[in-house]
C-alpha cells in the first residue's frame, strides 16, 4: 500500500491547487494499475475531501504519531513530518523552502532526517538542496502531470473573427501573481485589445482569497466563473479559451512547477506565464514568457499570445505526447523503488474509516526530445533552461 500524507495547514479539497491534482492523480493511476493506495488526512475533515475525490480511498488520523503504527509505504506531501515510520518514507516537496516556516506548527526541519527527499522540477531540486546545503545529495524528480482529459476535450468552432478568451484558473492569491494581472489591464498594450478575461474562484476559501474575490468579482473587465474540482471539467474550461495566463511573481515566491501551464497547452491554449522558478520547464511548445512582477511586460505578452491565438492541431497534438500522467507514475515508482508484489498492505488503526518595460517571451518549439528557444525581439532575447526528457 501506498499512502500519501497530506502535510499541509489546509484541508484536501478539488480545485484548490496544482498538488491537489498531482496528488490525486497519482492516487488515481496506482490503484488502476492494481497498486493500493489512498491518502492520509490529518486533523482535517475528510467529508468535503471524499466528496471531491469520490474514486479516491481516504483515511484521517487525529495525531501524526499514529503513522508510527502503519506498515504502507508513506509519502509526505508538501514537507515530511517529524515521526518515526516502519518503512522508508519519502516526501514530495511542493513548496519553496522559506514558506514550510510560516505559520505551520508541523512543519519542522527535523524530519527531513532519514526521509528520500523528491522534487517536482529540476529548479525545486536545486532550490532544496541549496537550502539543506548538501544533505540531500540525490533528490529525483517527479514530473507533474496533465490527466488525459486535458488532451481529450474537445475545443468548439467558433467564427472568425472572434473575440479572444482568456483564463487566469489560478488562486486567488498575491502568489499567483492577479494583482500583476489586474494591473496590466491598465496597460497601453491591452488598451485597443479585445477580448474576455474569465478568472475562477479557486482560493476563495482562505482570509487572503475571500480579498481578492471581492476585487476581481467588481472589476468590470472580469468575468469570475466557479473553480473547477476534476480534471475533466477544468478540461472543458481550458478548452473554451485561447489563452491562459500564469503570471506568478518572482519575488516572495516561486513557482516550483506550474501543472497549470502544462493542463493549458493539452488543452490546446497558448499559455503566457512569468519567466519564474520552473516554470520555463513547463514548455511544450506553446508557452510565451514575461517579465514577473512587471505589469507591461504581461500586458504585452497577452496581447502577442492573443494576435498568434490558440494551439494550432498538430501543436497541441506535440504537446500532449509530453508530461503525461503515465510517465509520472513511472517515475514516482522508481524512485520510491516500489516493486508491487512486494509491498506491504494496508494496514487500518481501529476504528478508523478507510475514507495536487519589455517583455523577454520565449517560444519554444519541440525537436525530437529537445528544447529549442528563440527571442521574440521585445526587449532583447533571453534563454531558459527546460526539461530534457
Amino acid at each position: 500500500m501506498i499512502s500519501f500524507v497530506w502535510s499541509s495547514r489546509y484541508p484536501f479539497l478539488g480545485g484548490a491547487g496544482g498538488t491537489e491534482s498531482y496528488t490525486a492523480g497519482h492516487a488515481r493511476e496506482l490503484t488502476r494499475r492494481g497498486i493500493p493506495a489512498r491518502i492520509i488526512i490529518i486533523g482535517h475533515d475528510i467529508i468535503q475531501s471524499q466528496a471531491d475525490f469520490p474514486d479516491i480511498d481516504f483515511l484521517r488520523l487525529d495525531d501524526k504519531k499514529q503513522l508510527e503504527d502503519l506498515d504502507d509505504t508513506l509519502v509526505f506531501v508538501t514537507y515530511p513530518l517529524n515521526v518515526r515510520t516502519r518503512q522508508p518514507s519519502y516526501a514530495i516537496l511542493h513548496c519553496p523552502p522559506p514558506n514550510y516556516a510560516r505559520n505551520d506548527d508541523q512543519y519542522d526541519i527535523r524530519a527531513f532526517k532519514g526521509k528520500k527527499l523528491i522534487t517536482a522540477s529540476k529548479f525545486a531540486a536545486g532550490l532544496w538542496r541549496r537550502y539543506l546545503r548538501g544533505k540531500a545529495l540525490r533528490m529525483p524528480t517527479v514530473y507533474a502531470f496533465a490527466a488525459p482529459a486535458f488532451a481529450a476535450a474537445e475545443r468548439p468552432k467558433r467564427p472568425k473573427p472572434a473575440k479572444a478568451r482568456v483564463l487566469f484558473a489560478g488562486r486567488l492569491s498575491p502568489d499567483k501573481g492577479i494583482y500583476t494581472l489586474m494591473a496590466a489591464l491598465h496597460m497601453d498594450e491591452l488598451k485597443d485589445v479585445d477580448f474576455r478575461l474569465t478568472v475562477t474562484s479557486s482560493g476563495a476559501m482562505t482570509e487572503e482569497g475571500q480579498t481578492i474575490y471581492k476585487l476581481v468579482k467588481a472589476h468590470p473587465r472580469i468575468r469570475v466563473v466557479q473553480a473547477r474540482k476534476t480534471p475533466e471539467s477544468m478540461a472543458r474550461l481550458m478548452a473554451r479559451h485561447d489563452i491562459v495566463i500564469m503570471p506568478s511573481t518572482g519575488i516572495y515566491w516561486q513557482e516550483l512547477f506550474g501543472i497549470v501551464s502544462v493542463e493549458a497547452q493539452h488543452a490546446g491554449c497558448r499559455v503566457v506565464a512569468s519567466r519564474s522558478g520552473g516554470l520555463p520547464e513547463t514548455n511544450v511548445g506553446g508557452l510565451m514568457l514575461a517579465l514577473p512582477d512587471n505589469p507591461k511586460s504581461l500586458a504585452r505578452g497577452i496581447a502577442m499570445a492573443i494576435a498568434r491565438g490558440p494551439l494550432t492541431a498538430r501543436e497541441r497534438a506535440a504537446a500532449a505526447r509530453q508530461f503525461t500522467l503515465t510517465e509520472s507514475v513511472d517515475s514516482l515508482l522508481k524512485a520510491i523503488r516500489y516493486t508491487p508484489q512486494d509491498g506491504p498492505q494496508a494496514q487500518l488503526l481501529p476504528g478508523q474509516p478507510t475514507l495536487l518595460p519589455g517583455l523577454p517571451a520565449l517560444l519554444s518549439n519541440p525537436a525530437g526530445s529537445k528544447y529549442r528557444r528563440r527571442g521574440l525581439g521585445l526587449g532583447g532575447s533571453t534563454s531558459a533552461a527546460g526539461p530534457k526528457n
